[in-house]
């Protein structure tokens, strides 16, 4: 009896170094708007309800204050809107991040559906086309809702068209790297920035502000069906951390990248994943030791600082063992050994 083989089923295709790289941030680029789009709504609310300065924390999740303040005398509703929608000096606004997103799209014409790029390109367009008139704050949540459903619909297409391979493990992987990264900024900031003046960490600020956490991390309506009435700033700042359901929430897109990045070296032969994907069961294991009550105590900003130094470091490690750029040996052999302390995001210009 003979045996049949498929070769389609059985032969990984090859992927060249440059569609992974393209592919990793074109998903991290669609997140990252979405999420800047998700954040400049809820603000623009919280703001209207009487907070003051909400904008600033927008300025500082970013890690933009010497870029804003280059060009900006205060964080107002229209300086910082502007800033993160429509300037295209800045290379982390909305039109500059939309435009990086096609530019990425483009360079995987022969990987990608046509359904995304034909998508990528009425999005980038329809961004393209803003002007002041259109980020009025009369106008800023139905933009915003737009563009959350733009991304929303981005991921959909992906999700239902782009072929099964390494591609898409290294875009899914992107996606899960900016999740995580994005979340421990949202808390991070939001957390210290709700606090009163006079009270220490923990203290209870008012529920509608809490929910306005909730809300920019797309976590409201999950966090509500599990925690009912319980809004302390330990249970939000847990269930964000450390929910195992929730799929923007730290614990699971490190589940996910670690998933990624093993099928990269089990089912691909893909070795220079090994010690990518010992470093982050590396942060897994810290991240499940504690409970968000002894994260808070022992220090929340420096552990999500040192958490996002660590996601740095994965991306520099994705980067050096799949697409090394000269010089790039010489980075990963400085980046240091796990252990908790301090640090900032990767992006690509």
């Amino acid at each position: 009896m003979t045996t049949t083989i498929d070769p389609i089923a059985t032969v990984p295709l090859p992927l060249l170094s440059r569609y992974a790289e393209c592919t990793m941030w074109l998903a991290r680029y669609m997140e990252r708007i979405e999420n800047l789009a998700r954040i400049i709504d809820v603000t623009e609310t919280f703001v209207r309800s009487g907070a003051s300065d909400g904008w600033r924390g927008i300025v500082q999740i970013n890690a933009d204050e010497e870029r804003f303040f280059a060009t900006h005398d205060a964080t107002t509703a229209r300086s910082v809107i502007a800033f993160y929608t429509i300037d295209t000096e800045n290379p982390t606004s909305i039109v500059s991040l939309a435009h990086a997103a096609r530019e990425n799209a483009r360079s995987l014409r022969p990987v990608i559906s046509t359904e995304m790029w034909s998508q990528l390109n009425i999005f980038t367009k329809f961004i393209r086309g803003l002007g002041r008139e259109d980020i009025r704050p009369s106008e800023i949540f139905q933009l915003c809702a737009r563009i959350k459903q733009e991304c929303q619909t981005h991921t959909g297409i992906t999700e239902g068209t782009f072929y099964r391979d390494q591609a898409s493990i290294f875009y899914n992987a992107g996606r899960h790297l900016e999740r995580a990264d994005q979340i421990t900024r949202l808390i991070d900031i939001k957390y210290h920035t709700l606090l009163p003046s006079e009270a220490g960490v923990g203290s209870e600020v008012d529920i509608s502000q809490w929910s306005a956490v909730l809300r920019s991390a797309a976590g409201y309506h999950a966090y509500r069906r599990v925690m009912t009435a319980d809004i302390r700033p330990s249970s939000i700042v847990g269930f964000l951390l450390k929910s195992e359901a929730f799929p923007r929430s730290l614990s699971t897109n490190l589940r996910l990248l670690h998933g990624n990045l093993t099928q990269l070296r089990r089912d691909y032969y893909l070795r220079g994943a090994s010690p990518i994907v010992g470093r982050i069961e590396h942060l897994r294991n810290i991240l499940g030791q504690q409970t968000a009550q002894e994260i808070i105590v022992r220090g929340l900003h420096e552990f999500n600082d040192w958490i996002q130094h660590e996601l740095q470091v994965i991306q520099t490690e994705i980067a050096g063992a799949f697409w090394p750029k000269p010089g790039m040996a010489a980075i990963i052999a400085e980046s240091p050994e796990p252990a908790p302390a301090s640090g900032q995001t990767q992006s690509q210009s």
